[in-house]
This record gives structure tokens, sequence and C-alpha cells, in this order.
């Protein structure tokens, strides 16, 4: 089983907005799953001139490659869907929810 980092205490009262991201982000467990939630089709990608997965995604897990293809890691994905949301290559990204018990887990202390 693999170790589970420190969480840091929440003061009850306390708004997630006075945390910071990196307070938060030590606050989420990622279960992953051996089935990818997301798959991206890497000849779609090749045509496309926008590149808006790998702006949009807020996790920085869309990375151009020189050939003109698109490299994803799926194990860090927040859940957002905004990658799926932004991409204007019809079938390049295809999204769904995780597998139960697996994906982004948030915990409150």
């Amino acid at each position: 089983m693999p170790s589970v980092p420190s969480v840091p205490t929440v003061t009850p009262g306390t708004s997630w907005a006075a945390i910071s991201f990196e307070d938060r982000m030590a606050t989420t467990d990622f279960v992953v799953h051996e089935r990818a939630h997301i798959t991206v089709d890497g000849d779609a990608c090749r045509g496309c001139t926008t590149r808006a997965c790998v702006v949009a995604c807020p996790a920085n897990l869309f990375v151009p490659t020189a050939d003109g293809g698109i490299l994803f890691n799926y194990e860090q994905c927040f859940e957002c869907g905004t990658c799926y949301l932004a991409c204007d290559t019809a079938g390049a990204i295809t999204w769904t929810y995780p597998d139960g018990g697996h994906g982004v887990v948030f915990r409150r202390t």
C-alpha cells in the first residue's frame, strides 16, 4: 500500500480560499486504475492547430511532441473535464468517469 502524505489540518471555520494551492493538493489522493478514464487519439491531435487541451488542463497533463502529437498522463488528472470541453477536434479526447473507487479523492481534515 502506498504511503499517504501528511495532510495539513484545516481549522474548522476556515474557508478553502484561505488555504494555499500546495496545501490543498496535499489533501488529494490519486487512486490510479489500469483503465484510463481519458484517452487521447494522437492521430486526431496531429492536425490540431489550437492545442487547447495543453493550455486548458489545470494539471498540465498534455505535452505537445515534436512530431505534432500529444503525450498525455491521466494518472494525476483532476477529472474536471476541461480538456474534453476545450478540445475542438472531434473524437480526439474520450472522457469518462474513472471506475468506482479510483480517480481523484479529496479529503478534508
